[in-house]
């Protein structure tokens, strides 16, 4: 039995360093990557601005947990299709754009955004649109940008609320835990012989826009600066919940994935409240979505919708 134990347990740390030497071996060149880059005190940030150019406000998009520009490659080029132009962005240390030395909470993060986008000379007006753990930082910029900011769309984002912010808490615990190893992993090059299967790419976006996703994927400096900001991610909602909400006037849609079942009711409530408090709010399940295809080719039409409701009703 012994015997059997140790057969057994040597194949599976052979099988494992064979995995890590394989990853090791596989070389993953980084794509070209869209967009621009722009210096923003010393270190340079990538922003990719899509659509023609028009009198109507750009849509100004913002990425969840683990995520950059080119989770929004599909919604753009929805949007695109449309005559809406957009802008997406990586984060410092996420995708294409060098790391900062500050932590990864929600204030830096908006200042580099800000940085960014005056740099850019993108002076709005903004529609606000955000996904997942977006939805903790969407509240800073807009506060720093009344002026700038003409309406919101949450894209199955969690809100700064204090009930929120209480039933999230187990859960990011727990995330913060599989971001830490999920860095490991990365740096370990665990992830390189997984990039091109679903794993990859689990929003279904088009080419260009998925190779970037992949590369990143598999990336040891994106993931690590992934997990910095799960990690102050308490903070910035501490810091997005002293921040004012959103004016009343402001329209604000609110996209989630997924039908409203008994057992999600109060989560669905606590994401759709920034909505209901609008005097012009929209709301929309999309059954079928899941949290990450939301963003995909399949129902990037949802968030254009979206989009487009608040534009109609945004006070110019």
């Amino acid at each position: 039995m012994l015997s059997f134990t140790v057969r057994a347990v040597s194949c599976l740390v052979l099988a494992f360093v064979a995995w890590i030497a394989l990853g090791g071996a596989m070389s993953i060149a980084a794509p070209q990557p869209r967009g621009k880059f722009y210096d923003v005190g010393g270190r340079k940030m990538r922003l990719v601005c899509e659509g023609p150019s028009t009198a109507s406000p750009t849509v100004l998009l913002e990425a969840g947990a683990f995520g950059f520009a080119a989770d929004w490659g599909a919604v753009q080029e929805a949007l695109t299709a449309e005559g809406v132009r957009s802008c997406a962005y990586d984060r410092a240390g996420m995708g294409f754009s060098d790391p900062s030395p500050d932590v990864r909470d929600g204030k830096a993060i908006e200042a580099d955004l800000t940085k960014l986008l005056n740099v850019a000379g993108e002076k709005g007006p903004f529609v606000l649109v955000g996904h997942s753990m977006a939805g903790m930082r969407m509240p800073l910029f807009a506060a720093s940008h009344p002026d700038s900011v003409v309406g919101v769309v949450l894209v199955d984002a969690a809100s700064p609320g204090p009930e929120m912010m209480k039933r999230a808490q187990t859960f990011v615990n727990r995330f913060v835990t599989a971001s830490r190893w999920a860095a490991r992993g990365a740096a370990l090059g665990l992830y390189k012989p997984l990039k091109g299967t679903r794993l990859g790419d689990k929003i279904g976006l088009p080419p260009a826009a998925s190779a970037e996703k992949r590369w990143a994927f598999a990336n040891g400096r994106h993931n690590r600066t992934a997990a910095k900001e799960v990690e102050a991610w308490r903070e910035a909602g501490l810091q997005a919940l002293a921040a004012p909400p959103y004016p009343t006037q402001w329209p604000v849609a609110s996209v989630t994935a997924g039908a409203p079942t008994p057992e999600r009711m109060d989560w669905k409530k606590a994401q759709t409240r920034p909505a209901e408090l609008s005097q012009h709010g929209y709301v929309r399940h999309v059954e079928g979505a899941g949290h990450n295809t939301l963003l995909g080719r399949t129902y990037a039409h949802e968030i254009v919708k979206a989009v487009k409701f608040v534009m109609e009703n945004a006070e110019r």
